[in-house]
C-alpha cells in the first residue's frame, strides 16, 4: 500500500506502523518501515502498543490497533485510514463468518468504505480488495524490498491461519469468487438498509422515547434492523443477534420486554420504546 500510494499520491498521505510489541522482532520491523518512508520523504510514525499475551490476542490486538490508528489520524487531521486488505483476506473473513452462522451483514465481510471501529466520523478505506496477495507481493519484490515475516501468520492455533491454509490448499476454492460474492452481498445489505431507512421515517419520537406501528407481515430481518436503530437512538448499543431475536419475539406476542436498558411495550397497536428504570431486568 505504501509503495502504491507513493506512486499515485506522493504528497497526500502519511504512514503509521503499529508495533504490537508481542514479538522481539516487531520493533525492528517498524524501524524498517520508518527507514523506507524516510528514504521516500514520507511522514511516518510508529505507534507502540502495550498488550498482554493470552487468550483472544488477535482480537484484542485488532481493537487496540484501530484505537491507536484512530487517535493518530485524528491528531494529524487526516481524512481517512487506508489499509491494504486484499481479496485473500476477504475470502478468509467470509469463510470464518460462514462457520459462525452469521447473517447477511456479516457475510458481506469487509467493505471498501466503512467507519473506523470506535471512531464513526473517520472513514476506513480498503482499495485493494480486488487484488490478490501474490500481486501485492510482486509489487514489493519489484521495489527490491523484503516483506516482514510474522510467524503468527503460520500458526494454526489462529482461526484465520487455518482458514487460509484450507483455502490455499484446495484448488476448488476461487478466491476472486469469494470477493465477488462479498460485493454482491454488500449490495443486498445496502438494499435492506434502504428499506429500513423508509421504515425509520414511520418511527415517531414521543417524549423521551419512540413509538412505531410495525406493518403487518413485516419480515423479521427488517423488523430487527429497525429495532437496532431504536436501541442505538436510545444509547443502548448493539445487542447480540440471539438477544434481538428473543426481544422481537416477545414484542410480536404483544408483551413487554427489556433489552440493553430499553423497554419495549407492544400491548397497544403501536410499539412504545423508552429507557427502562435502572432496576429493570434484561430480557
Amino acid at each position: 500500500m505504501l509503495l502504491l500510494f507513493h506512486e499515485v499520491a506522493p504528497r497526500n498521505f502519511q504512514v503509521a506502523t503499529v508495533d504490537h510489541a508481542l514479538r522481539a522482532e516487531s520493533a525492528g520491523e517498524a524501524a524498517m518501515v520508518a527507514a523506507i518512508c524516510a528514504g521516500r520523504g514520507i511522514a511516518h510514525q510508529t505507534l507502540t502498543l502495550s498488550l498482554e499475551k493470552g487468550s483472544a490476542v488477535q482480537e484484542r490486538a485488532r481493537a487496540a490497533r484501530y484505537r491507536a490508528l484512530a487517535e493518530w489520524a485524528q491528531a494529524e487531521r487526516l481524512a481517512a485510514i487506508v489499509t491494504a486488505h486484499h481479496a485473500d483476506d476477504q475470502a478468509e473473513t467470509m469463510v470464518m463468518r460462514l462457520n459462525r452462522g452469521v447473517g447477511l451483514r456479516g457475510l458481506a465481510a469487509m467493505r471498501p468504505v466503512a467507519q473506523v471501529p470506535g471512531a464513526p466520523r473517520l472513514r476506513l478505506l480498503r482499495p485493494l480488495l480486488s487484488w490478490r496477495r501474490a500481486e501485492l507481493q510482486a509489487v514489493v519484490d519489484v521495489a527490491g524490498l523484503a516483506a516482514a515475516d510474522d510467524p503468527s501468520n503460520r500458526d494454526p492455533g489462529y482461526e484465520r491461519v487455518r482458514m487460509r491454509d484450507a483455502l490455499t490448499s484446495n484448488e476448488a476454492f476461487a478466491i476472486m469468487g469469494f470477493a465477488r460474492s462479498a460485493r454482491n452481498l454488500a449490495d443486498a445489505d445496502a438494499a435492506l438498509e434502504w428499506v429500513v431507512d423508509q421504515l425509520w421515517e414511520e418511527v415517531v419520537a414521543a417524549g423521551e422515547g419512540f413509538t412505531w406501528n410495525p406493518p403487518s407481515g413485516l419480515p423479521d430481518v427488517l423488523a430487527m434492523r429497525l429495532l437496532e436503530r431504536v436501541l442505538a437512538a436510545l444509547g443502548a448499543g448493539a445487542p447480540r443477534g440471539a438477544e434481538l431475536v428473543r426481544w422481537l419475539g416477545m414484542l410480536r406476542e404483544g408483551g413487554v420486554a427489556t433489552l440493553g436498558g430499553v423497554k419495549g411495550d407492544a400491548r397497544a397497536n403501536a410499539w412504545r420504546f423508552t429507557l427502562a428504570p435502572p432496576h429493570a431486568s434484561r430480557s
